[in-house]
């Protein structure tokens, strides 16, 4: 079982940036995947950004250049930076990881883009 805990959303100006942090209660060296998904209201849960333990990452065209996702092993701390936002960014972000082929997800954290 992994427990995933998102933090470091909130309200921010069109332009603005974020970080987000997903903090995992197991190891994330040993996922075979962590990444960072979203929600919009209305809209289907989309892929944002993950980062494999091969070590290749994957962005969603709609993010690419203006979001990075990194990863602090030692603090089993997975960030997404959330840079240049825009209200189409509006959404529930929630953290995913892959261990053992089981998905499991975080609770999410509401970012809302707005003027």
């Amino acid at each position: 079982q992994v427990q995933l805990v998102e933090a470091g959303g909130g309200l921010v100006q069109p332009g603005g940036s974020l970080r987000l942090s997903c903090a995992s209660s197991r190891s994330i060296v040993s996922m075979s995947a962590m990444g960072w998904y979203r929600q919009a209201p209305g809209k289907q849960r989309e892929l944002v950004a993950v980062m494999y333990r091969v070590g290749t990452l994957t962005y969603a065209d709609s993010v690419k250049g203006r979001f990075t996702i990194s990863r602090d092993d030692a603090k089993n701390v997975v960030y997404l930076q959330m840079n240049s936002l825009q209200p189409a960014d509006t959404a529930v972000y929630y953290c995913n990881s892959v261990s053992s082929g089981r998905n499991y997800w975080g609770r999410g954290t509401q970012v809302t883009v707005s003027s």
